[in-house]
């Protein structure tokens, strides 16, 4: 059974307990550092946190993008994260719908993802050929790259444009 859970907008003084969440859920990752430039954007960048008991169990943030060719702006999710002991709970989900919520009340019409296409399938995300990736993904890797649409806007076509957290190319293959 689930604890409740209160997601609520991440805040300064979760620096520390992103440390912590993030290396128990990603032991073989840093993914620290990248989580703290891309969260010292804070402009631009909605961060969503769900705690229980006073402590982060997961955390997912979506960042606001441009497309090269086109009008538009897609949001990019990632990274999604939930604590190993409130894994497979209902959390991450919960997460990723608020999101969708937010960024919908934002204008927001289109989101893009690289990640595991049975787990994204859930919200509707499907492989993506108009929107390209800002970097060329290895071959095995094409299907992760998904999009869903959540407003009534044309699927975006072009190449997406990410802020300076994001421009490094080991975030987009292994």
């Amino acid at each position: 059974m689930t604890r409740p859970y209160l997601i609520r907008e991440s805040e300064a003084g979760d620096k520390e307990a992103f440390v912590t969440l993030y290396r128990a859920a990603f032991p073989k990752e840093d993914l620290v550092p990248f989580i703290q430039k891309l969260l010292d954007e804070r402009s631009g960048v909605v961060s969503l946190v769900a705690v229980i008991d006073g402590e982060l169990a997961g955390h997912v943030a979506f960042t606001m993008c441009g497309v090269d060719g086109g009008p538009g702006q897609p949001a990019l999710l990632g990274p999604l994260c939930v604590s190993p002991d409130h894994q497979r709970t209902g959390i991450g989900s919960a997460l990723v719908r608020r999101g969708f919520e937010v960024l919908r009340g934002q204008g927001i019409n289109q989101i893009q993802v690289l990640g595991d296409p049975n787990y994204y399938q859930r919200f509707g995300f499907r492989s993506d050929d108009r929107l390209a990736p800002p970097f060329p993904l290895p071959e095995e890797w094409r299907d992760a790259w998904q999009s869903v649409r959540i407003g009534r806007q044309e699927p975006l076509s072009g190449t997406l444009v990410v802020p300076a957290p994001w421009q490094h190319r080991k975030l987009w293959g292994p």
